[in-house]
């Protein structure tokens, strides 16, 4: 059975990439592991904060694909480098592909904070599937 590794950041993840990421894995007869990095979103923010958020999001996204019938595990990682965590992960649990879900950010915001899409995609040895912030869901 092929294991897929989605990433998500937020709650928006379950509900604009919940039914494809289940379309997606029923045909791909796969089971999904939904990893969610903990980093803290203001400077001032509470380590206790950013792990409830990526608690709610597992649940929420893990949930929903239960409910469509896949099997689907939510894994909550703690790192100060995102890509390299969720590429480790997608490895050590011999995913066939790692699904991110693009926040919209703009150019600037992403030469900030990094770019942790670009370095998945430069680091893995693994298909990496890009669904973009305005995408319709439809594969």
């Amino acid at each position: 059975m092929s294991q897929l590794l989605v990433a998500v950041s937020s709650p928006w993840a379950s509900d604009k990439l919940a039914e494809p990421i289940a379309d997606l894995a029923r045909r791909l007869e796969a089971s999904v592991f939904v990893a969610h990095v903990a980093t803290l979103q203001e400077t001032d923010e509470h380590e206790s904060d950013a792990t409830q958020r990526g608690e709610q999001t597992l649940q929420l996204f893990t949930d929903r694909l239960k409910q469509s019938g896949i099997e689907a595990e939510g894994i909550m990682l703690f790192s100060d480098d995102t890509a390299k965590a969720i590429l480790n992960t997608a490895r050590a649990r011999n995913c066939s592909l790692i699904v991110l879900g693009l926040t919209g950010k703009g150019v600037l915001k992403r030469l900030i904070a990094g770019d942790v899409p670009t370095n998945i995609i430069r680091s893995s040895e693994i298909p990496v599937l890009l669904c973009p912030a305005n995408w319709d869901g439809s594969i």
